[in-house]
């Protein structure tokens, strides 16, 4: 069974988490198919995606720690790059690094029953990325997230501006793919014109996330036909040929 799903209702990309078994947990390979996923969207014609789960119990329960995953990867406008709309479709527990990736999204729909949290104080380990939700909710009800570690319910969550919307149980998805649906009616070059000017030059930066931006850019180089080239010049005394890619 595939960890991530996908698929399409009309213009909108439905993209899922999908281990209900284990909390919907991010391990290792959910991360890379995420990110493969996205990567595949952005490449499509499709106009909208929809960052969801499989299953009713969790949104996500953040990073599987029997597997751990490169976690930006799988995080909107880090290892997820695309200037399209991404709306956060989530239910139940939305815990760590899947509150970051909420936190990311351009837009939330969440239900009721939403639970929010950050435990990773109480843990021993960050990240570091979930700085970045002082920059979009007030300052001290995120410290106070971080900080105590405090489940935030939807309710809250809408109030401070975490979440745009609530709805009952079970209806996340259908709410979200519906916006999805008036935002492919828009103009994408308008629409990704804002995202790029509010991602780019609006949202102020954290080290985690200026970090994650040169991990993702470096590995671009690495991962490039260049340096394969630059590799296998060294290695047989030649002057390398490289192909621009």
């Amino acid at each position: 069974m595939s960890v991530v799903s996908v698929r399409q209702d009309g213009p909108v990309s439905i993209i899922a988490i999908n281990r209900p078994e284990k909390g919907n947990a991010i391990s290792r390979q959910v991360a890379l198919d995420l990110q493969s996923a996205f990567a595949e969207f952005d490449r499509s014609g499709q106009r909208v995606a929809v960052l969801t789960s499989e299953g009713d119990k969790a949104f996500s329960v953040g990073a599987d720690v029997t597997d751990l995953p490169e976690l930006w990867r799988c995080i909107p406008t880090l290892g997820i790059t695309t200037e399209k709309p991404v709306i956060a479709a989530c239910t139940g527990w939305v815990v760590g690094g899947a509150l970051v990736a909420v936190m990311m999204a351009d837009l939330c729909i969440a239900t009721e029953t939403a639970k929010f949290s950050y435990p990773e104080a109480k843990i021993g380990f960050t990240g570091g990325i979930i700085a970045g939700l002082a920059a979009r909710i007030p300052h001290k009800v995120a410290m106070e997230l971080i900080m105590m570690c405090r489940t935030m319910e939807a309710k809250r969550a809408y109030e401070v501006g975490l979440v745009n919307k609530l709805v009952p149980a079970g209806q996340h998805i259908d709410e979200a793919v519906a916006w999805g649906k008036e935002l492919a009616e828009f103009s994408p070059v308008v629409l990704k014109t804002i995202k790029r000017f509010v991602t780019e030059t609006v949202l102020p930066k954290g080290p985690s996330e200026l970090m994650a931006y040169a991990i993702r850019e470096l590995n671009v180089v690495r991962d490039s036909a260049d340096a394969a080239e630059g590799t296998s010049a060294f290695k047989e005394k030649r002057k390398p040929n490289f192909p621009g890619r």
